[in-house]
């Protein structure tokens, strides 16, 4: 045995262990170490009456404040964080949004960590591996949207060098956010049920009119036509939009004083375009990452990113840095400096009726010119710009393997997928440890949507130097655009993979990137379940709470001094259970009722068949009627109806919605029974509110009425 080579050995293990440990990350490309200093954090989730948007409701908290607090670190330090939930039914968890860190301390409750009960504490524990501005949230069904998220801000260590457009007086966190006064799970459902309240909300519903105010009939025909439904850039009407938890946040400082501001968009589903009355934004970093410095006159800012600018206070006023909605509805302010105000202005609102500013940004994306899309009035993400400060190619000699993922959606039954399927209906993605992924993903729809990868920074590809491509955890994709991300595969066990509006991802806009067990090796930790481990009794596939559908019911009926119709819908997936009825009085000897409960199955926009049963009365005589059908979604958004009993009647119908203007609608329906031959109906609707509309129609059996239609 070569004694001096153990003696030699055991010295190096030695000097090893009373160093500083140095820790690998590849995805940072840097070296860390342990500072051997444990910063400590309480964050304690509890409610709490708050009135972010003036009036007072229900919220979460963290500490007592919204947002939470922002925990600082420095490179190499292990944080040792104590989250305690004060909620008395909910569990909660907590996710470290962008920190490369062990799988079980990620937060994702079943998936990658426990989740927390109620009134019970879990202790989070792991190095801080990497510099840069982050921020963490809850992962658990639609607390962030309540509250729950806050900064973390981790210094490089000491001793690293600072380049000279990095340097600054000080630095200050802006967090940005939106808030509902409605319950988020009630805001889910509305959104689940096809309404377009929200739209008529923020001054955005389309019509027939406003199509002609602006100049865009043929547009709005051509796209009923094509039976899109109208086009939008967000899904939710928000109550306020906040920094730091308020509408307007005061930033003091000196005239010639050099800020280092740390953007956050922690909304659960807003983009930001970000506007400074002082000048051009200059941006240092990326999701926590290094960038050459680079000029913008805007910034848009998506769900989960997060930006480093610097800006130099002008010597006189308060000059404000505004963030302002994507869909112009309302904004957040900054003021920094003192004296008289300096306003920043807004984008130009978004173009609704034509998609002039959808092709606008494609063709920008794709120009070879980096600055096309940031120079746009309202410009895209300025990723074409970004340059890392190293050379960020991943290892040659890896094997390579090419993923291409469709961004696709329903936002009339506000299902959102990947490839047409749900994360409950196809949840995995299989990864091989060691090889470099490169991934294509391709926006099918009509919004933008913010793509997050726990647990690894990767590549944007697409810049002039793609050497340097800069490295994210999350990225924009823009409408009826792609991208192209690559990151290499060096961890183990389950990662999550979402679109980070927190709403979509609750529709089924996800999947599970995991890891193919190393041979020799348990499939996973006890917190990731693996393929063959039981994730607990109310999960599924190791999917956490999105490895299941949800359920959601809802209902809208009219009464009318004639008659009432209506429907109540149960619904989970692709799966309905619809009760529809029919109640007539007038014109008639004695009432009529016809009730209509059908399973349906949504197979797609365009298409669903349905089976059940048919109850009717006419003429004091009372039967049931087994039946089975079709509806089929025609040009003009025309629904088509065909259904056929067991006696052998057959029923076709049509019926089409008008909106003339954003309150007042026109309907009518026409059906032919080969028993009971033609019935029709036509009538008008005024939107009162969300719950609420006034109601006139005309029915072929039941003569005119009149009164209110309720949706509740």
């Amino acid at each position: 045995m070569n004694f001096s080579f153990l003696f030699l050995a055991g010295g190096c293990l030695a000097v090893f262990a009373s160093a500083p440990a140095a820790i690998a990350c590849a995805d940072c490309g840097k070296e860390t170490y342990r500072t051997g200093r444990v910063v400590e954090y309480d964050l304690r989730i509890a409610e709490q009456t708050l009135r972010p948007a003036g009036r007072p409701v229900t919220a979460l908290t963290i500490n007592g404040s919204l947002p939470g607090p922002t925990l600082r670190f420095q490179e190499g330090d292990v944080a040792r964080i104590r989250v305690h939930n004060g909620l008395r039914r909910e569990e909660t968890s907590t996710h470290w949004h962008g920190l490369l860190l062990p799988n079980v301390q990620d937060g994702v409750p079943h998936v990658t960590t426990p989740p927390i009960r109620p009134g019970a504490t879990h202790t989070f524990e792991f190095v801080l591996r990497h510099a840069g501005t982050y921020w963490y949230h809850s992962h658990t069904h639609l607390q962030e949207q309540r509250g729950v998220y806050g900064a973390i801000v981790v210094l490089p260590r000491p001793g690293t060098p600072v380049a000279a457009s990095d340097r600054t007086d000080r630095d200050e966190v802006l967090v940005l956010s939106d808030w509902t006064d409605e319950p988020p799970g009630e805001v889910l459902r509305t959104l689940a049920r096809g309404s377009e309240y929200y739209l008529f909300k923020r001054g955005t519903a389309q019509s027939w009119l406003g199509a002609l105010r602006a100049g865009a009939l043929k547009d709005y025909a051509d796209r009923e036509w094509s039976k899109m439904p109208p086009m939008d850039v967000a899904d939710v009407a928000y109550d306020a939009f906040l920094i730091n938890g308020r509408r307007e946040w005061k930033v003091p400082g000196r005239p010639g004083e050099r800020v280092r501001l740390r953007l956050i968009n922690a909304a659960a589903s807003t983009y930001f375009h970000v506007t400074w009355s002082a000048g051009p934004l200059r941006i240092i970093e990326a999701d926590g990452m290094p960038v050459q410095p680079v000029t913008v006159p805007r910034l848009l800012i998506g769900n989960a990113e997060t930006y480093d600018i610097v800006v130099t206070i002008p010597r006189q006023g308060a000059w404000e840095l505004r963030a302002t909605a994507l869909d112009g509805s309302g904004y957040a302010s900054a003021q920094l400096g003192e004296g008289p105000r300096h306003p920043a202005t807004d984008p130009p609102k978004p173009s609704l009726y034509t998609m002039d500013e959808l092709v606008e940004l494609a063709v920008a994306e794709q120009d070879r010119n980096p600055r096309a899309a940031v120079d746009l009035p309202r410009p895209g993400p300025p990723y074409a710009l970004l340059r890392a400060r190293r050379d960020t190619r991943l290892p040659t000699a890896a094997p390579r393997r090419e993923l291409s993922m469709r961004l696709t959606g329903d936002m009339g039954r506000y299902v959102w997928s990947f490839d047409g399927r749900t994360m409950a209906e196809d949840g995995v993605v299989l990864l091989h440890h060691g090889e470099v992924v490169r991934l294509e993903l391709v926006n099918d729809t009509m919004m933008h949507h913010p793509i997050h990868l726990h647990g690894h920074f990767f590549r944007v590809l697409g810049g002039a130097d793609d050497a340097r491509a800069p490295l994210k955890h999350t990225v924009d994709v823009p409408p009826m655009s792609r991208r192209v991300i690559e990151f290499e595969a060096n961890e183990r066990h389950d990662w999550l993979f979402h679109c980070h509006m927190l709403y979509h991802m609750m529709s089924g806009m996800g999947r599970i990137f995991r890891y193919e067990p190393a041979p020799g090796t348990e499939a996973a930790h006890p917190g990731s379940p693996g393929p063959n481990q039981s994730p607990g009794p109310a999960h599924s596939g190791g999917l956490g709470e999105h490895g299941h559908d949800m359920w959601f019911a809802w209902g809208e009926g009219s009464l009318l001094s004639n008659m009432s119709e209506g429907q109540l819908t149960l619904r989970r997936g692709r799966h309905d259970l619809l009760l529809d009825w029919q109640i007539g009085w007038e014109d008639v000897p004695e009432t009529e009722y016809e009730a209509e409960l059908v399973w349906q199955r949504y197979v797609s926009p365009d298409f669903q068949a349905f089976a059940g049963v048919r109850f009717e009365r006419e003429s004091s005589d009372d039967e049931s009627r087994a039946v089975a059908g079709v509806s089929y979604r025609l040009p003009l958004r025309v629904r088509s109806r065909l259904s056929l009993d067991h006696e052998g009647e057959a029923r076709i119908g049509l019926a089409h919605t008008v909106p003339l203007t954003g309150r007042l609608s026109v309907f009518g329906e026409v059906e032919y029974d080969t028993g009971t031959e033609w019935e029709w109906t036509a009538g008008a609707s005024l939107l009162v509110n969300k719950a609420v509309s006034l109601t006139t129609q005309f029915h072929s059996d039941y003569g005119f009425g009149a009164g209110v239609s309720l949706r509740f």
